[in-house]
């Protein structure tokens, strides 16, 4: 068998926003409902949980089929503008995720931010954490494949590698609520915790499943690259 790498092994969280980070996902629903209702049409909550996690050009299309006689890039700038308003009068953080994310700055644990809203909303709420956490962040308007594609998670580890080449998808932890967003984590290859909130996750033995991020720490996130490297060990060994 083969020894673990010395190095430290966790090097970077990956952070999903919407679900994750802040419950976006009423103010999402609320503009989708009222966009729909303008245009004369209805808009269930069954409708609204198909959207979850997925990039917006994917949920324009679904809201035309609803019945918005819009352009997708109109309905994209619509829907995002009503969401900054809302999240300027408040940011509605995820239970647990300020406090894991200041435990992971303190320990010296890069983060990046890997979500399908476009930048300008991104950048609403990473303006109002207390501290500049977020190295730099991957939104839906700069990558090709929106979620669950895992371009948006192999851009985030390709921009980490350019500080740290030693760095792999190994040393990487990805934090998702959403299936789509999961789905694009696991594909991408970094160990990938789902935190289910909106919709439920499928139980998937390629996924850890928390409950919420109450109380977890960087040695928890530690602990998951650990049993990675374990286990990749083991097989290599057993090879």
């Amino acid at each position: 068998m083969h020894s673990l790498p010395s190095q430290p092994l966790l090097k970077a969280v990956l952070w999903d926003m919407d679900g994750t980070l802040v419950d976006t996902e009423p103010y999402w629903i609320a503009a989708e409902r009222a966009l729909v209702e303008s245009h004369g049409g209805s808009w269930s909550h069954h409708q609204a949980m198909q959207l979850v996690g997925q990039s917006l050009l994917h949920s324009a299309a679904v809201l035309q089929a609803a019945g918005v006689r819009l352009e997708a890039r109109e309905i994209v700038d619509t829907l995002s503008a009503q969401v900054i308003a809302e999240v300027r009068k408040e940011v509605p953080w995820r239970p647990g995720a300020r406090e894991l994310l200041d435990d992971l700055h303190t320990a010296g644990i890069r983060c990046a931010l890997v979500t399908m809203s476009e930048g300008p909303l991104a950048g609403v709420v990473v303006e109002s954490l207390p501290k500049p956490y977020f190295e730099f962040m991957v939104t839906g308007d700069t990558v090709t494949n929106g979620k669950p594609h895992p371009e948006a998670y192999l851009t985030a580890v390709e921009r980490l590698r350019l500080d740290d080449p030693a760095l792999t998808i190994h040393h990487c932890v990805a934090l998702e609520d959403s299936v789509p967003g999961a789905t694009a984590a696991i594909a991408s290859g970094v160990v990938t915790v789902g935190i289910p909130h909106q919709v439920p996750l499928p139980e998937d033995p390629r996924m850890i499943m928390w409950p919420t991020l109450v109380g977890r720490t960087a040695p928890d996130l530690h602990q998951l690259v650990n049993d990675r490297f374990a286990t990749a060990n083991l097989l290599e060994g057993a090879n």
